[in-house]
């Protein structure tokens, strides 16, 4: 499996980006939607090098797809930042979702009164739930929803039946993903498009984690008691399951690839997450090599540049 740096900033992003730098100071507190299942892929880092000392609420959305014991562990880890509450939501019940504006007047007692307002901006990568909990906190249908990324193209600000005015922005990615793990996580879950990465290789990436981390859960829905040794053999395996065996014993790796990310997106495999509060750490010390390894190189190319320039005046 090749792992490859993503780039994905489209001008509609490049603008979210920059309004949201220059309506920020006017903001009390930030509301950021992340994906239960990858809450540290799914966060914007952008958003934290601009928010500075901001409060912030991560909530993490889509909480019933997600593992619950793991759900927990990020709330801590995340949490550990002072400045940051976490909670984890499903927009199926919104009673859960009605508790981020409790949070949001509990974190800003002083911004309650008759000549004052909480002013809050929610933000959150595409797909992960944002517009439909923008309609269920303003009580109407505000923000459009669907399940392309993206939907949001305009930033916009709701006064909700609390007293808060929310400003909406546009979902929106970082310039390059240079984690891949991070890369391939969003692409699992549905928030990159499937034509961002190669599918196949993004079910091949599931299908590794998943062995690793839920090879009971797989044997159970893909009726099957051998333990693959490989995505390869897991792939295998569902296509025998599930008819999807072409002539001469080789498999359709499409049609698996779409069986496997469809049941993992939808929850058909159980709630699950991809990965867990110890990766970040690592994977932390992994970009910061490969950012060092790449300014070396413009440094490198920079260096030989000049020296032909000087050697041919």
């Amino acid at each position: 499996m090749s792992k490859a740096n993503i780039q994905w900033f489209p001008g509609h992003m490049h603008k979210a980006h920059k309004q949201i730098q220059e309506v920020l100071p006017q903001v009390d507190i930030i509301i950021e939607v992340v994906d239960a299942r990858i809450p540290y892929s799914s966060e914007n880092p952008l958003i934290a090098a601009i928010r500075q000392k901001t409060p912030c609420i991560k909530v993490l959305n889509k909480a019933d797809l997600a593992d619950p014991e793991i759900t927990v562990r990020w709330i801590e880890y995340l949490e550990q930042d002072q400045d940051i509450k976490a909670i984890a939501i499903t927009t199926s019940k919104p009673e859960q979702v009605h508790q981020i504006t409790k949070l949001c007047e509990q974190l800003l007692p002083h911004r309650l009164g008759q000549d004052k307002q909480i002013r809050a901006m929610i933000m959150g990568i595409p797909n992960v739930g944002k517009s439909t909990i923008i309609n269920i906190l303003a009580d109407r249908i505000i923000a459009k929803t669907g399940n392309e990324p993206a939907v949001t193209k305009n930033q916009q600000r709701i006064r909700l039946p609390s007293g808060i005015m929310l400003s909406d922005t546009p979902g929106f990615l970082w310039p390059k993903i240079e984690n891949a793990n991070s890369g391939y996580r969003l692409a699992v879950t549905g928030a990159i498009k499937d034509t961002a990465i190669e599918y196949e290789d993004i079910a091949y990436y599931a299908a590794e984690y998943l062995i690793k981390h839920y090879l009971p859960r797989l044997q159970e829905r893909y009726d099957f008691d051998e333990t693959p040794q490989s995505d390869h053999e897991l792939m295998e395996l569902i296509a025998k399951r599930r008819g999807a065996l072409r002539a001469g014993g080789h498999f359709d790796i499409y049609k698996v690839s779409t069986i496997l990310l469809n049941e993992l997106r939808s929850g058909a495999l159980g709630p699950l997450s991809i990965e867990i509060p110890e990766m970040v750490a690592v994977e932390k010390l992994e970009v910061a090599e490969i950012m060092k390894n790449k300014l070396a190189k413009k440094i490198e190319v920079k260096a030989a540049r000049r020296k032909r320039y000087k050697k041919n005046r």
